[in-house]
């Protein structure tokens, strides 16, 4: 085994020791192969030194076929000797139906982690989030807006390289603990994006809006590392610390050149339309436009993510928790049709139910959306919004 400094780390090593971030979130095991995505995100959460087998010696691709070397002397003697015939390997029998069925369920998300487009995306996005750090600083130290273009050509490229599916998939494998601000402000500005397509907003206010999901959180930066990285409940003292970062964050904005709406989505993200929210308790129509898309894409963003003291919920639970009491709390033409557009974006998917028992998605019940049509692997038809299945519920995507 060799230690090694992350600059000297190079694709195809292998990880000899686990990795382990300061807080004690492993982030690579034991026989691991080290990636260019995987030294991005070590470089990222500040890893200093990693273990690897072996010596340091350069790595093969093992995406690319090595060339074929030429023979060495005691080779070509070798070839003078007549080669013995190969005996033919017997070819595989053909899986049974039912098992190649089940071989195909073994899951998306682990294909879709394995796959060269995860990694590729897993590269950009821990580098629009190294960018977006490095512009919260010169904003925070001074810069205006002007200093964004590029921040959000990053990101707009980004969302541009994924379907709607593809993108919220690979959301959902991006979560975090480790970063309470970048990646999450990564993810409101995608998903806000998103839904600003889906209400067919004209492309500079999409870009604006984008820049407003990407911003939204800046006055976290300026809250105590102990409350920001609690794991637990907050005080009551300390939540009400926490509170104030919509005033930090329009404080920082302030005088900068940047859309007023920005500045209003940075203030009012967590305010609610039945008046419950905050800083100042607004109403409905008080409430800025971008603040109430930039609101939900915080709040889906923030539910299906993991948190210390729960699993993150999949996109069906929370669209049930937005359904349950959601609707009064947000602007209601963009809560129908973002959990209107999730829903279906799911349609036709792999799941598994509470019970451990898994099917597919078949149809959407548009007027309860949480709860759709499943036909179990069984082959049973099961509609999850009769009222003999309340106690069953989608628990996971697969």
């Amino acid at each position: 085994m060799i230690t090694l400094t992350v600059d000297n780390l190079t694709p195809g090593m292998i990880v000899a020791s686990p990795i382990v971030t300061k807080r004690g979130q492993t982030i690579s095991k034991p026989g691991e192969k080290l990636t260019p995505q995987l030294i991005a995100k070590l470089s990222f959460y500040k890893i200093d030194v990693v273990t690897v087998e072996g010596q340091a010696s350069a790595p093969v691709d093992t995406d690319v076929k090595p060339s074929k070397p030429e023979p060495k002397e005691e080779t070509k003697a070798k070839k003078e000797e007549p080669e013995k015939p190969k005996a033919e390997e017997p070819k595989p029998a053909p899986k049974p139906r039912e098992e190649s069925r089940v071989s195909d369920q073994i899951t998306y998300t682990q294909r879709l982690k394995q796959s060269s487009h995860f990694q590729k995306f897993q590269s950009d996005y821990a580098i629009n989030i190294a960018n977006l750090q490095e512009h919260f600083n010169t904003i925070i130290n001074g810069g205006n807006a002007d200093c964004c273009t590029d921040l959000l050509e990053q990101c707009e490229a980004l969302f541009k390289s994924k379907t709607n599916l593809e993108l919220f998939d690979m959301l959902a494998n991006m979560r975090n603990l480790e970063d309470p601000i970048y990646s999450h402000s990564l993810n409101v500005g995608l998903i806000s994006r998103a839904i600003g397509k889906w209400l067919r907003l004209p492309k500079a206010d999409l870009n604006t809006l984008t820049l407003a999901g990407l911003l939204h959180d800046i006055g976290k930066t300026q809250i105590p590392e102990d409350i920001l990285n609690k794991p637990g409940k907050y005080t009551d003292e300390e939540f009400a610390i926490m509170k104030t970062h919509p005033l930090l964050g329009k404080k920082i904005l302030n005088n900068k050149g940047f859309d007023a709406r920005i500045l209003s989505a940075t203030l009012q993200h967590h305010e609610r339309s039945d008046g419950s929210g905050y800083p100042r308790g607004l109403m409905e129509d008080e409430i800025d436009d971008f603040a109430a898309i930039v609101a939900i894409a915080d709040v889906y963003d923030a539910m299906t993510s993991a948190r210390a003291h729960r699993d993150p919920l999949c996109s069906f639970q929370v669209i049930n928790q937005f359904e349950r009491d959601g609707l009064n709390k947000y602007h209601t033409k963009y809560v129908l049709t973002f959990l209107e557009r999730i829903a279906n974006i799911y349609n036709n998917s792999r799941i598994m139910l509470n019970n451990a028992k898994t099917g597919r998605v078949v149809y959407i019940n548009k007027s309860n959306l949480s709860r759709p049509v499943i036909q179990m692997d069984s082959g049973e038809i099961i509609n999850l919004a009769d009222n003999k299945h309340n106690d069953i519920f989608i628990k996971s995507i697969l």
